[in-house]
């Protein structure tokens, strides 16, 4: 059975972000699989002070909701973060998650000893959520930012959903979106 773990960035619930995802993780659940779904407004966590305390224990000092998420990350085959898309990039809530992931990147560059289980395989999936109306580079500030954070948590970033002009149209008023969320879970669980 895949572990699955669902991280919703959106501070706002039932709404563009957290429809799409619902609609991946419906999919997914079309497989053997254990979910858990995250929303980082529920959790008290504090942002990356950089003080460099991951860099000599390999470890973050502070104690906060971020620890089960670090346990989530090593032990899930899954992970999915969707947030919405805010000046053209993540959310705050989800920058903040990443940054607290600094810890991966000390414990194996600086430390060389992970803290994350390198051996595991991982894939990830981004989903992100525009208002806008769509243009080509409607999400291009989010990918890099994405693709640094699966690659601390040594999971293989594999899969993206985009979703633009939801201030019109939202996303459970695209059946064809919908559809596609849903036949991307399904393929993602299998």
């Amino acid at each position: 059975m895949k572990k699955v773990l669902a991280v919703m960035g959106s501070p706002r619930k039932n709404m563009n972000t957290d429809k799409l995802l619902d609609k991946v993780i419906e999919g997914l659940k079309t497989n053997d699989v254990e979910l858990k779904k995250v929303y980082l407004k529920d959790l008290e966590f504090s942002p990356c002070i950089s003080c460099g305390s991951c860099e000599r224990t390999g470890g973050c000092f502070m104690n906060d909701d971020m620890k089960s998420i670090y346990e989530d990350f090593n032990n899930s085959d899954i992970i999915i973060v969707a947030s919405p898309l805010y000046f053209n990039t993540i959310s705050s809530l989800t920058k903040m998650m990443i940054d607290r992931c600094q810890v991966y990147w000390s414990s194996k560059y600086v430390l060389k000893n992970p803290s994350i289980d390198v051996n595991k395989k991982r894939v990830g999936m981004f989903i992100c959520v525009g208002g806008a109306p769509k243009r080509e580079d409607h999400f291009s500030a989010c990918i890099p930012v994405m693709d640094l954070f699966f690659k601390a948590i040594n999971t293989e970033y594999s899969e993206n959903i985009f979703a633009s002009h939801t201030d019109e149209i939202p996303v459970w008023e695209r059946k064809e979106l919908m559809e596609l969320a849903f036949g991307k879970g399904k393929e993602l669980g299998c």
